[in-house]
């Protein structure tokens, strides 16, 4: 069966060329900003950080950044939520740690979660007690959302 391939025509208002251009500049612009990324998060002082960068169990500075801003207990922000009270490179390391940790789904979401007893206290749960627990979130394909202190509970 031959069908015939449909498509819309372009309108006089569309510039080819410019468009070319921007699209060029767009992905070089995210390809230097991932090199960026991957400069910053590699000097963190954390052994093998090479499996923070695997494609089954990723973290993009976005969501550091973000897990950071909500849950570093020196960013005075967002008061009702977990805080980490461990240094940085140590965040990073469990967080780490936890990809080992056999992901489990979230129930009405396509993310996974995975809550690990690291053994010693690294923060404080969203009711104020301390804690030994790390939850991370990933979606589905890996890439890291959030991690905070504590289990997670609907």
């Amino acid at each position: 069966m031959n069908q015939e391939i449909k498509y819309e025509q372009p309108s006089k208002l569309f510039n080819e060329a410019e468009w070319l251009r921007l699209l060029f500049l767009i992905g070089d612009t995210v390809a230097w900003v991932q090199e960026m990324e991957m400069n910053v998060l590699y000097q963190l002082p954390v052994a093998d950080k090479s499996k923070l960068f695997r494609k089954t169990y990723y973290l993009p500075a976005t969501s550091l950044a973000h897990l950071l801003e909500k849950h570093y207990y020196k960013i005075a922000r967002h008061p009702g939520c977990g805080k980490f009270t461990i240094d940085i490179a140590n965040i990073v390391y469990w967080i780490k740690e936890a990809g080992y940790v056999e992901p489990q789904s979230i129930g009405g979401s396509l993310n996974l979660k995975r809550c690990m007893d690291t053994g010693t206290v690294i923060g404080y749960n969203r009711e104020g007690e301390p804690t030994t627990f790390i939850t991370v979130i990933t979606d589905a394909g890996g890439t890291i959302k959030t991690a905070f202190p504590g289990l997670y509970f609907l």
